[in-house]
């Protein structure tokens, strides 16, 4: 697997601004080079106060974005630095990581049966401030669970279930909990990572 293609010799550094290992693996298997920090946002508190003043669930999703940037950008003023979130929104109800196994167990409960809406947002900063965005949304239909079935699929997820809003990852033994995705799959996996692609391509941190 390449660790990263050859843009221009001059192509700015690429920093991730991420704690998912799952944003970095992505980027890392499409050929793109980059460094990984991790951001010092409080999520839970931003989310709770753009709620309340009552923005909607791809304004939240871009903020957030744009503020892991725009931290990380900072400290690096002339690297490019992508920050991405991901907002689980199910008829107005908002979904977090699960804290726990319970939690997890909580949400696929809430979920199963129903459709839900995954937004996920990708801000890219220079120097503190956000130059591009890009925000794409997934419809995904879970189908009805038994609680049979979902003790089963945690005791194999283990800790992983924890490690992504929704209490599952598609590309593995998460795909067995839907009927239907509507969109990108990529967005699912956490990035709108295509037309990322393109705007790497076009300031020359790929090849073109």
């Amino acid at each position: 697997m390449p660790e990263h293609l050859v843009g221009r010799a001059d192509a700015p550094a690429l920093v991730l601004a991420s704690s998912s290992p799952f944003r970095a693996k992505m980027l890392t298997a499409a050929g793109v080079g980059l460094t990984v920090e991790v951001p010092g946002v409080d999520e839970v508190a931003v989310r709770e106060s753009l709620r309340a003043e009552g923005a909607r669930v791809e304004d939240v999703a871009i903020a957030l974005g744009e503020l892991k940037a725009a931290s990380i950008s900072q400290k690096h003023p002339q690297a490019l630095v992508i920050g991405s979130d991901q907002m689980l929104d199910c008829n107005g109800v908002w979904f977090e990581k699960p804290a726990d196994r319970d939690h997890a167990r909580a949400s696929l409960i809430a979920l199963a049966g129903r459709e839900h809406r995954l937004v996920t947002s990708v801000v890219v900063a220079r120097g503190g401030s956000r130059i591009w965005h890009a925000m794409d949304t997934v419809r995904m239909s879970m189908r009805p669970l038994s609680e049979a079935f979902i003790d089963q699929y945690l005791d194999v997820m283990g800790d992983e279930a924890t490690s992504s809003v929704g209490a599952y990852q598609l590309e593995g033994l998460g795909a067995q909990l839907f009927t239907a995705v509507e969109g990108d799959y990529f967005t699912v996996l956490g990035l709108p990572l295509l037309p990322l692609l393109d705007f790497l391509r076009t300031h020359g941190v790929l090849p073109r």
